[in-house]
C-alpha cells in the first residue's frame, strides 16, 4: 500500500494491496460449457481430482487442485475434499471440473473506527465495494457517489479528470454509475492527499451510518401474518418491514433463542416487555431456514462478545467452519498486541513517531491552509509579511508531508498491510529516520527565521487593523484549538520530540542490532540541529507566552518589552476589605502583576496592581494577620497581603535589587497542593456525550478561554515557564478508549496531549477537536478495586468528583501516556488537600 499514497497514477492489479500474486484467472471450462454440466462430469471422473477457483474480496483468483473422496451433491456449493494437492499450480488431467468459491465478510463490526489493524479495515472496504456494485448496500444515489469517490481515491490517488474518466469507464462501482459519474468526480476532487488507508476508513465510516449496513435479510412473518424480514447485527436482532427497520432486540435483553419446526422464538428478560410478553414468535419458510437463522444468531452473538471479553485460560474458542485457537486469558486483540510488544518494542516507538507526526502535520495545516485562506480571503496581510511567513513554513510542511508518507509506508510493511516484500528491512525504522533527519538539516535556515516571523506577525497585527480583526476571528474558529502563534513554534518543538524519541529508540536497540547504527546517527543529526536552535526556542516560547498574556489581560501595556521574561502564573488569595479574595498573580523578571477575572463578554482578566521587583521585600506575617501561610509583599507603591494553602519555602528571604531567577521563582514556587482553594468551584466538565465542539473551559463566544491563565484560575493552581517548556517536549497522540465514571461503554477517540490539555477527536483525520480536557489540577493513577475496571492498560484521571478512565492499546502506550502526563505537570499526581476553615471566612 505504501508506494500508492499521495498523488499517484498506478492502477492496482487485483490482489496487489493484499499481497497476492497476479493471476490471470483463466477458466478451464470449454467454450459454451456450463458449470452444472461440468459438475456432472466430475462424478464420472471420480478419483481424477477437482479444481477449485477461489475469488478473493479484491477479485484476485487462486486455483486449488483437490482429490475427490465422494461424489458432489447436485448443489455446486457442497464439495467434500481430502486435501489440497498444490495451491495455485494446476496438475489436473485435461478438462477437470472448475468450481467457483467467493470469499466474503461474514461479520460486520459495531464501529469500524475500533478496528485496530488497517489491513482488516481494507478487507471490510472491499466487501463494501462489492456490496455497492451488486446493489446490496442500500443508500441514496448521492451517498453511493460519495462512497465510490473514496474507492476511486483509494485505487488511483488524487483527482485527475482524464484519469478518473478512464478508470470509471473500465471499472463499475455502482449499478447507476453513468448517471452519477460527474458527482463521483466532483467528490473525488475534494479528497486531495487522502491515502488509501484513509479512503478505506471513510468508506466504512459512511457505510456504518446507513441503516442497512451489514444487514442480511431472512424472510419471515409475525403472529398477525405480516410479511417482515429478520436480520442479525452487532447490537442484536433487527426486524425490518421492507427496507425500514421497525425494531431491534438488544443481545443484552435476550434471555434465550430457540426454534420449533418453522417457528423462531426470542425469549426476552421479563423487565423488557413485562412478564406476560417475554416471548416473541416469528414464522419462517421452513425448519431448515429456521435452524440456519438460529445458528447464525448464536454465532454472530458469540463473535462480538469474543472481541471485547477476556477468555478463560487455555480454553479453545471455536470460530466459524471449525477453525480454532487458544488464548491465556486474553482477547484476540490483546494477544496480538502482547506478542508484538514482547517481540519488538521498537514497533510501538515507530508507531508513536507516526501518530505524533500526523498531529504535527495537522498543526502545520492550521497555518499553511486555514490561516492562509483567511488572510487571502480578506486581503488582510501585507505582501512582505505573506512572503516571509509562508516562504518559511511551506517548505517545512512539504518536507514533513513526505516524511509522514514514508513512515506510513514502513509501518504498513511492518504490520503486513502492504504488498511490498523487502527482506528484513520492513521491521526497521532507523533508515527512514536517518534519511529524513539528515535532510532536515537543509531547513535549519528556515527554522532560524521563525523568531523574525513571530515578531513581525505580532507587529503587523497591531499596526494593520484588518489583520488584527482576521487574527482574532481566526483564533475563535474550531480549527485553531490553541493560540495561533503557538502553531508557529511547532516546527522547532518537533525537533525536540525527535530527539527524545530517537534517544528512546537508540537505548532500546542493542549495539549489534542492524537498526542501532542508523538510529544513533539520526540522533546525532537531530541533536546538532536542536542545539543550534535551543536558545531561539527559549526566546520564542517566552515571546509567545507574553503575547498570549497581553491578549488575556486588560490594564497593562507593552508586556512584550525587550528583556522581560515570564516566570510563573498562579492563584493566591489577597486580603481586602471584604476578606480574602481570589486573585491571579503573574511573576515576570522585572515585575509582579495581580488581577481578577472580568465579567465582560471578552472573558479577559483585569489587572489591579503592577509592582516592580526593584526594591521589593517579602515578609512572613501570620502572627500579625492570624491567617495561616500568609505573607506580605512590600513595594515602593503599596503593600499587599496574600495567603497560600500551605507554607511556602523560605519566603522570608528579601528580594534585593539584583534579583536572581532562583529568588524570583521562590516567590510563587508552590505546587498545585500549595495554593489556596475554596468551595467555590467553577468546574464545568460534564460526563454527557461530547455535544459541544469546545471544551468545558472554552464556552465564551468572544475570547479564547482554555489558555493556562483561565485553567489556573478555575483549578486554583499555578504553572511556571519551565513547566510550559517541559510540557511541549512531552506531546503525544494516538487512539485511546475513554470511559466516564458512570457510563458502561468505552468510546474510541483520537487523543492529542499538548499544552497541559487532552483534545478529543473522532479520528486522526478530523480538522478540529470535539472537546478538550485541561489537566492542570487532575490526579493521574491506575484504577482501584472500587472503580470496577477489569481491563488492562487503563489509567484514571480525577479532579474532585470528575473521573475519567482511558484505555491504551498496549503496555508500552499505556506507560507512555502515564509518563508524559506526569512529566508535563508533576503536580497532577498530588491529591488536593481540604481548604483550612480559617481561609473560607470573610
Amino acid at each position: 500500500m505504501g508506494e500508492l499514497e499521495g498523488s499517484y497514477r498506478v492502477i492496482q492489479t487485483p490482489g496487489t494491496r493484499l499481497g497476492a500474486p497476479f493471476n490471470a484467472g483463466i477458466s478451464t471450462l470449454e467454450a459454451g460449457q456450463a458449470l452444472s454440466a461440468n459438475m456432472s462430469a466430475a462424478g464420472k471422473n471420480y478419483g481424477r481430482g477437482l479444481q477449485m477457483r477461489v475469488v478473493g474480496l479484491d477479485e484476485s483468483q487462486e486455483f486449488y487442485d483437490m482429490e475427490v473422496i465422494s461424489l458432489p451433491s447436485p448443489s455446486p456449493h457442497c464439495i467434500v475434499g481430502r486435501r489440497l494437492v498444490n495451491p495455485c499450480v494446476s496438475r489436473s488431467p485435461p478438462g477437470p471440473a472448475n468450481t467457483l468459491f467467493r470469499l466474503s465478510v461474514k461479520f460486520f463490526p459495531p464501529d469500524p473506527g475500533q478496528i485496530q489493524e488497517e489491513y482488516t479495515r481494507y478487507l471490510f472496504s472491499l466487501q463494501m465495494k462489492r456490496d455497492l456494485m451488486e446493489a446490496r448496500l442500500l443508500c441514496t444515489e448521492n451517498t453511493g457517489a460519495l462512497l465510490a469517490s473514496h474507492l476511486v481515491q483509494s485505487e488511483i490517488g488524487d483527482y485527475d479528470e482524464l484519469g478518473d474518466r478512464d478508470y470509471l469507464r473500465l471499472n463499475t462501482l455502482l449499478p447507476y454509475q453513468d448517471k452519477v459519474q460527474d458527482r463521483i468526480m466532483d467528490f473525488h476532487r475534494r479528497h486531495l492527499g487522502q491515502t488509501p488507508a484513509e479512503s478505506d476508513f471513510q468508506v466504512l465510516e459512511i457505510a456504518r451510518k446507513l441503516e442497512m449496513y451489514g444487514v442480511r435479510f431472512h424472510p419471515a412473518s409475525d403472529r398477525e401474518g405480516t410479511k417482515i424480514n429478520l436480520s442479525v447485527a452487532h447490537m442484536g436482532l433487527q426486524v425490518f418491514q421492507g427496507n425500514t427497520r421497525i425494531n431491534t432486540f438488544n443481545w443484552s435483553k435476550i434471555r434465550k433463542l430457540s426454534f420449533k419446526r418453522k417457528r423462531f422464538l426470542i425469549k426476552l428478560h421479563p423487565e423488557v416487555h413485562g412478564p406476560h410478553q417475554d416471548t416473541l414468535e416469528f414464522l419462517m419458510g421452513s425448519r431448515d431456514q429456521c435452524k440456519i437463522f438460529w445458528k447464525n444468531c448464536v454465532e454472530h452473538h458469540s463473535f462480538f462478545r469474543l472481541l471485547d471479553q477476556p477468555l478463560p485460560p487455555t480454553k479453545a474458542i471455536l470460530f466459524s467452519r471449525g477453525s480454532s485457537f487458544r488464548y491465556s486469558g486474553r482477547t484476540q486483540k490483546q494477544l496480538v498486541d502482547y506478542v508484538r510488544d514482547s517481540a519488538d518494542k521498537a514497533y510501538f516507538i515507530a508507531k508513536e513517531i507516526l501518530t505524533t507526526e500526523r498531529t504535527y502535520l495537522k498543526d502545520l495545516e492550521v497555518i499553511t491552509v486555514w490561516f492562509r485562506s483567511a488572510v487571502i480571503k480578506e486581503n488582510a496581510m501585507p505582501e512582505g509579511l505573506m512572503t516571509l511567513l509562508f516562504s518559511n513554513i511551506d517548505p517545512i510542511y512539504e518536507f514533513h508531508r513526505g516524511f509522514l508518507k514514508e513512515l506510513d509506508q514502513r509501518l504498513a510493511l511492518w504490520e503486513g498491510r502492504s504488498n511490498a516484500h523487502v527482506k528484513g528491512d520492513y521491521q526497521r525504522i532507523g533508515d527512514v529516520m536517518l534519511k529524513n533527519m539528515t535532510a532536515l538539516k537543509e531547513f535549519t535556515g528556515y527554522l532560524q527565521k521563525h523568531d523574525e516571523v513571530l515578531t513581525e506577525l505580532e507587529k503587523a497585527s497591531k499596526r494593520v487593523k484588518k489583520l488584527e480583526t482576521v487574527y482574532k476571528e481566526f483564533e475563535l474558529q474550531k480549527v485553531c484549538y490553541l493560540p495561533l502563534n503557538t502553531f508557529l513554534l511547532k516546527p522547532i518543538q518537533r525537533l525536540m520530540h525527535f530527539k527524545l524519541i530517537l534517544e528512546r529508540l537508540s537505548k532500546h536497540y542493542p549495539q549489534d542490532h542492524p537498526d542501532h547504527h542508523d538510529c544513533s546517527e539520526a540522533l546525532k543529526e537531530v541533536a546538532q540541529i536542536a542545539a543550534q536552535l535551543q536558545s531561539s526556542l527559549i526566546r520564542l516560547e517566552n515571546f509567545q507566552k507574553l503575547t498570549e498574556l497581553q491578549r488575556d489581560l486588560v490594564g497593562v501595556e507593552n508586556l512584550t518589552s525587550p528583556g522581560r521574561e515570564f516566570i510563573r502564573e498562579g492563584c493566591l488569595y489577597k486580603l481586602t476589605k471584604k476578606g480574602l479574595q481570589q486573585r491571579m498573580f503573574f511573576l515576570f523578571s522585572d515585575m509582579l502583576l495581580y488581577s481578577s477575572k472580568g465579567v465582560t463578554a471578552t472573558n479577559q482578566f483585569k489587572v489591579h496592581g503592577q509592582l516592580p521587583l526593584h526594591g521589593m521585600i517579602v515578609d512572613e506575617s501570620e502572627s500579625e494577620w492570624s491567617v495561616p501561610h500568609c505573607f506580605t509583599i512590600y513595594s515602593a507603591q503599596r503593600t499587599v497581603v496574600v495567603a497560600a494553602r500551605s507554607e511556602p519555602d523560605r519566603l522570608t528571604t528579601q528580594i534585593t535589587k539584583s534579583l536572581q531567577r532562583k529568588t524570583e521563582e521562590h516567590l510563587l514556587n508552590v505546587n498545585a497542593s500549595a495554593f489556596l482553594g475554596n468551595d467555590v468551584s467553577v468546574e464545568q466538565e460534564s460526563e454527557d456525550e461530547m455535544s459541544s465542539s469546545h471544551g468545558s473551559l472554552d464556552k465564551q463566544a468572544h475570547h479564547r478561554a482554555n489558555t493556562t491563565l483561565h485553567v489556573c484560575w478555575h483549578r486554583n493552581t499555578s504553572v511556571s515557564m519551565s513547566d510550559h517548556s517541559l510540557a511541549v517536549e512531552n506531546q503525544l497522540s494516538g487512539y485511546l478508549l475513554r470511559k466516564f465514571k458512570n457510563s458502561n461503554g468505552w468510546q474510541k477517540l483520537w487523543v492529542v496531549f499538548t499544552n497541559f490539555c487532552l483534545f478529543f477527536y473522532k479520528t486522526h483525520q478530523d480538522d478540529f477537536p470535539l472537546a478538550s480536557l485541561p489537566l492542570l489540577g487532575y490526579t493521574v493513577s491506575t484504577p482501584e478495586e472500587v472503580d470496577g475496571i477489569h481491563k488492562e492498560y487503563v489509567f484514571k484521571l480525577q479532579f474532585k468528583s470528575h473521573v475519567y478512565f482511558f484505555r491504551a492499546e498496549s503496555e508500552y502506550t499505556f506507560e507512555r501516556w502515564m509518563e508524559v502526563i506526569r512529566s508535563a505537570a508533576g503536580r497532577m499526581t498530588l491529591l488536593v488537600p481540604r481548604v483550612p476553615a480559617e481561609l473560607n471566612r470573610k
